[in-house]
């Protein structure tokens, strides 16, 4: 009797036992969720949603004369915030206030929250040429807002509250544009994107005058290249070049790693001699993807190889790392080395138009996004499927430094079954709530899209 009664014994802890074990990944899982919420393990989640736009009665003149529709991910919602003629770049001012940039009208906008009632919009600065990209960037306690024109960068000192530019200081002078004696008014992509480092250093992108062309390489200053300068202007150089129209600049969040979203070229050539016939000839099929438009880091001294090299997403590693072609127009001998080029990290669909670039670590955008970057994809004017007009996100790999997947953030700007455009985004920043605000120089709005729960 006594020996069954301690065999019983040892087998019920034996049961004990194994049925704790098979517990215990349970029990940690339940930890898990309770310390790390579920919204954080989960990736993020992209436009899916169709959703309508919410629109003030003051702003809904066209395309607004019309219920419009943008799919967005769960949990979001979408608004127009301001009505602004052809806004283009923006910036949010350390005390919440948004900076819009108005080329067509040589202003800088400020657009004010105003409680329940429409935002107020007042000019900032006026008389400018061409104005474009603003910047804010603080150097020993004093804030300067940059504000780039076609020829020349001008900083104004920046106390929060202001509601004009102050003490404008032109920095930098002689930039190429439209007026440039040797381009006699033509100047395709004159606008000019700033960005500023860690250390005060100021890059200046100096895009193309033209689709492709020689010229641009030879010229001083450089043309489809990206120039640095000290934060006053002083010591210019050629920092990097072979980018034909870099239009978003910025910096990987505590980094000094400059990343550019980049138009590239159009009506591409067919370049390889294969049995298609077709080399040396603009094949629409062909020019409908390539070259693809791109979104890379660039190093001191880089060459990204336009006008006589293109990044070919036609191989194993897809649009990742991508490989070149000779450009038939410029580079059929090979007299350019495209192996010696900087490979392009990441290709965008051709023709997409990728225009304002905006990394979200350190912003207060929703955590389940706030390791990766957007970008505003201003669409295709000569693809025969329309691409492009709406806002991507791509995550980060924070160990290697390089993105990763890429989701629609917001779509709908074009309308699929009618390719009917109604919207273009250009630029997107993140104000002091978490808002993603985005500007549309088609339709003349700031939109706000908010997590809403």
């Amino acid at each position: 009797m006594g020996v069954f009664t301690l065999n019983s014994t040892q087998m019920l802890r034996r049961i004990l036992s194994a049925l704790l074990v098979s517990l215990i990944p349970s029990v940690i899982s339940l930890i898990s969720l309770e310390v790390f919420p579920k919204a954080a393990l989960s990736e993020p989640s992209a436009a899916s949603v169709q959703t309508k736009v919410k629109v003030p009665g003051s702003m809904s003149y066209k395309p607004f004369n019309t219920n419009r529709y943008l799919k967005v991910p769960p949990n979001f919602s979408i608004s127009v915030y301001a009505r602004i003629n052809q806004a283009r770049f923006m910036a949010v001012a350390p005390n919440g206030d948004l900076l819009v940039s108005q080329p067509s009208s040589g202003k800088v906008l400020i657009v004010r929250p105003n409680g329940s009632k429409d935002p107020i919009i007042s000019n900032f600065v006026v008389g400018l040429r061409k104005p474009h990209d603003i910047v804010f960037h603080t150097i020993d306690k004093t804030t300067y807002v940059y504000i780039s024109e076609t020829h020349q960068i001008n900083r104004f000192t920046y106390k929060s509250g202001d509601l004009i530019g102050k003490n404008r200081q032109i920095v930098v002078t002689g930039l190429p544009d439209s007026s440039t004696r040797e381009l006699k008014g033509a100047y395709g992509h004159e606008l000019k994107n700033i960005a500023l480092d860690s250390n005060h250093k100021l890059y200046v992108s100096i895009a193309s005058t033209c689709n492709a062309c020689k010229e641009d390489t030879v010229s001083y200053p450089r043309r489809g290249a990206i120039y640095q300068y000290n934060a006053n202007g002083t010591n210019q150089r050629l920092f990097a070049q072979g980018l034909r129209n870099a239009e978003g600049l910025a910096f990987v969040p505590g980094t000094n790693d400059l990343w550019v979203s980049v138009n590239n070229r159009d009506n591409i050539a067919y370049p390889f001699k294969d049995s298609t016939g077709n080399y040396g000839k603009v094949i629409s099929s062909y020019v409908d993807n390539h070259p693809p438009d791109e979104f890379t880091r660039v190093r001191d001294g880089g060459n990204y190889g336009w006008p006589f090299c293109n990044p070919n997403p036609d191989t194993s590693t897809g649009y990742y790392n991508m490989p070149f072609d000779r450009d038939y127009q410029f580079n059929a001998d090979g007299g350019v080395n495209c192996n010696a080029m900087d490979r392009i990290f990441k290709g965008i669909l051709a023709h997409s138009a990728p225009l304002g670039l905006t990394f979200l670590q350190n912003t207060n955008f929703p955590s389940l996004y706030s390791n990766g970057v957007v970008m505003a994809l201003h669409g295709s004017w000569n693809r025969q499927k329309k691409t492009g007009y709406k806002i991507i996100y791509l995550s980060w790999n924070s160990k290697n430094k390089l993105p990763q997947s890429q989701i629609d953030l917001v779509s709908g700007w074009l309308v699929p079954q009618t390719q009917e455009v109604w919207g273009r985004p250009v630029d997107m920043v993140v104000d002091r709530q978490g808002n993603l605000f985005i500007s549309d120089d088609y339709s003349g709005t700031i939109y706000k899209l908010s997590y809403t729960r």
